[in-house]
């Protein structure tokens, strides 16, 4: 049998390739590498896969990754209910939880409008995030989405949305990372800098 007669190779690149980033070229050598050099880790791979597909879920409070009905973040009774941090993914939430500086509780919005695309409130859950911003014990949400078109207006609809009840809102700074020389941040982020300086 040739490479160009092995359909399970094929799907196989086919199915790497639905990931973010990974293109043909960089599929076919993941495969090529895995069958070849990895058959081991291959079946761990799968096996891992399976596994999660199966067994992660949407936490019932927040949206954001677990295995529970509701997460270990949601759970944290020690955590400040007061402060709710919008975030579009899981992703995001992991990260800011990583940094350890925050210690409030999040809604992961699962994606960010985009009329272009189809995506408008109902599809990110803006009437699950204004249920919970508006349940008494929440009084600043802060608005962490990204810094991207879609992001600043996600931020600009639930902004406008959640002042008008009276809500508290403040949206992430952003501006010249720490550590870095000005000749080599982009114009956009030191205008960013001057506009939100403080």
């Amino acid at each position: 049998m040739t490479v160009a007669d092995s359909s399970a190779l094929d799907t196989l690149i086919v199915a790497l390739r639905r990931l973010p980033g990974v293109g043909a070229k960089s599929a076919s050598r993941m495969a090529f590498h895995l069958l070849q050099h990895d058959r081991e880790g291959t079946r761990v791979l799968a096996r891992a896969l399976e596994q999660a597909a199966a067994q992660v879920r949407h936490c019932e409070r927040c949206n954001t990754f677990t295995e529970a009905p509701v997460c270990s973040v949601c759970l944290d009774a020690r955590r400040d209910a007061s402060k709710l941090c919008v975030v579009e993914t899981p992703a995001d939430q992991a990260a800011l939880e990583r940094t350890g500086a925050f210690r409030g509780y999040y809604f992961v919005l699962m994606g960010k409008l985009s009329p272009l695309d189809g995506i408008g409130p109902k599809d990110i859950g803006l009437a699950r995030l204004f249920e919970r911003a508006l349940d008494g014990q929440v009084s600043e949400v802060i608005l962490a989405t990204n810094f991207t078109a879609e992001g600043e207006a996600t931020a600009h609809v639930i902004g406008e949305a959640l002042r008008q009840r009276g809500l508290s809102v403040t949206r992430l700074a952003r501006g010249v990372p720490a550590g870095s020389e000005l000749e080599y941040v982009d114009l956009g982020t030191i205008a960013h800098a001057l506009v939100d300086r403080r």
